[in-house]
């Protein structure tokens, strides 16, 4: 059996990484997540890695993309501004296709937001792409220390094997967040070699190089286009993650990520306490979007309430999976206790919704 640790989730991304095969972290401190580039500047070189901290985000995201072109295992993590300022690298790190790893720790924003308190309102700028071009990034929601921990050895293989750039997006919450998490390293299908990495001269093979203009790569801007839309279309058609607890016979069905999920999860068991017939569906893979499953099980509970810490940023998502098939009721950050505006959403605060809606 895999030993346990007691372990924050900021630390769970860090420990994670490292079980994943990185092996370079190159990131800049921003609240909360300064826990992840404080525990890779003490662990890296224990594992023969190599930890940088940048003079800015701008310089992290240019620097795990240059990494990323040498066939490394890289990563960075930030929080919301620093993810906005990481935009214009990350579009150029899609354009060339090199797999990498971003940790968003949301905070409230916009703006610079605030430090020390929680929100989810970097959702549309994580899965929709906050950089010029028609690109999509995989994006992972952890909803535990446990999925933290597990989710950052997939977000590598998945780098990888598809030569994407890949979210995992944590927040405030699972960030400060400590629990038992089991320290099990997790095995994939070998991944062929990176031939197209820039690894200097040899005798065999000569100098290998790439375009760093993407669509020199394919002869074109259409040819180019067409095959990160191929590629796009295998990522949806294989790697669709979602959990779905209560659906078969829900009468209400909740829909939520992240910590906000476990915050509907505790209301859910209240609710089912009292006979009333809830269920929970959450989607793990942002993009790919769970699209088909979510429309499916709200189309069997004939009602749904999206429950997020932001302004209503996934509910769009909601609203075109369901197509309007059936109603789409929202709870959002200002379901906050009154008498504490930098909380949380409680349990008991859903169970009222729900309470109120059946």
């Amino acid at each position: 059996m895999a030993d346990r640790m007691f372990m924050t989730g900021n630390e769970a991304v860090a420990r994670g990484a490292i079980a994943g095969g990185c092996r370079y972290f190159f990131g800049y401190p921003i609240t909360p997540q300064n826990d992840i580039p404080e525990f890779m500047s003490r662990e890296m070189p224990k594992v023969g890695g190599v930890f940088v901290q940048s003079e800015s985000e701008v310089s992290s995201i240019y620097m795990v993309y240059g990494g990323a072109l040498a066939g490394a295992r890289v990563m960075t993590s930030t929080s919301s501004p620093g993810l906005a300022l990481m935009q214009e690298g990350i579009s150029y790190t899609a354009e060339i296709e090199a797999p990498c790893v971003v940790v968003n720790v949301s905070r409230m924003s916009p703006g610079i937001g605030t430090g020390g308190q929680a929100g989810q309102t970097d959702y549309r700028m994580v899965v929709k792409g906050g950089g010029q071009g028609g690109y999509h990034c995989i994006v992972l929601a952890p909803w535990s220390g446990q999925e933290i921990y597990e989710q950052m050895q997939l977000a590598f293989h998945l780098a990888d094997k598809y030569r994407i750039l890949c979210f995992v997006l944590s927040d405030y919450v699972l960030g400060q967040m400590a629990e038992a998490v089991e320290l099990k390293e997790l095995t994939f299908e070998e991944l062929p070699d990176k031939f197209w990495a820039l690894k200097g001269t040899d005798k065999k093979d000569g100098l290998r190089y790439m375009h760093t203009v993407g669509w020199l790569n394919y002869g074109g801007v259409i040819s180019w286009h067409e095959a990160l839309l191929k590629k796009f279309k295998r990522i949806e058609e294989n790697e669709v993650r979602y959990e779905a607890t209560h659906t078969d016979d829900a009468e209400l069905l909740l829909v939520s990520y992240g910590s906000t999920a476990r915050t509907c999860a505790k209301a859910i068991e209240m609710a089912r306490a009292e006979g009333m017939k809830v269920g929970l569906f959450r989607p793990i893979t942002l993009w790919p979007y769970p699209e088909a499953a979510l429309r499916e099980a709200a189309l069997k509970a004939k009602q749904v309430l999206c429950v997020e810490d932001s302004n209503g940023q996934m509910k769009e998502d909601v609203d075109l999976a369901v197509r309007a098939q059936v109603p789409v009721h929202y709870l959002g950050l200002w379901a906050r206790n009154s008498d504490q505006p930098n909380g949380l959403i409680f349990p008991e605060r859903v169970f009222e919704e729900i309470r109120r809606l059946l």
